[in-house]
């Protein structure tokens, strides 16, 4: 194991001491149910991303857990927000910051305000789940990928990832309004 998955392990189960974590085992991005806090309400989101799953709450003390990909050292999502907008097939463009950091990756977008049309080449995948803090975009999604080897792994520009079946999945289950809590 580790340094890193043993930090994960240890932050996950201190976050969800009744969650059914099995020593060194592999990760699965499946979703499954899992028992979990029962603090957490029922609706609510979160999102543990040292250990790269979301979390559904069901029920008291139940969860719907998803694998997730979550964003680079820097770039993370922290906080409490709502979903306050939700798309299917959803348009991106890419953010001023993300031109700046990488200009060679996003040259098409420099100088307009193109967006690509959502689709199965997008990078937001087949759904979108916006976050909002106060009434303002925080311009962090859940959305899906067109990159399922990323699910599991700290690669997103702050985004968090799923697989597309499994955002349609969770798409469905959500309401606007929504809270989400990335620990």
């Amino acid at each position: 194991m580790r340094r890193r998955q043993f930090i994960a392990g240890s932050l996950a189960a201190i976050a969800f001491p009744h969650a059914l974590f099995a020593a060194g085992a592999a990760y699965d991005p499946t979703p499954q149910m899992v028992s979990i806090k029962p603090q957490y309400a029922v609706g609510e989101l979160l999102i543990l991303p040292r250990s790269h799953y979301l979390y559904l709450v069901t029920a008291p003390g139940q969860a719907m857990r998803y694998g997730v990909g979550v964003g680079k050292a820097g770039l993370e999502f922290t906080g409490t927000a709502t979903i306050d907008v939700k798309k299917e097939w959803p348009t991106w463009r890419p953010t001023d910051e993300m031109i700046e950091r990488e200009p060679k990756t996003y040259a098409r977008f420099i100088g307009n305000t193109d967006a690509q049309p959502g689709g199965p080449s997008n990078p937001l995948g087949a759904r979108a789940l916006y976050l909002f803090q106060n009434g303002r975009d925080t311009y962090f999604r859940i959305h899906g990928t067109t990159q399922p080897s990323s699910i599991g792994r700290s690669v997103s520009n702050g985004c968090i990832r799923m697989l597309n079946e499994h955002v349609k999945d969770l798409y469905q289950r959500v309401p606007i309004g929504t809270k989400v809590t990335v620990l």
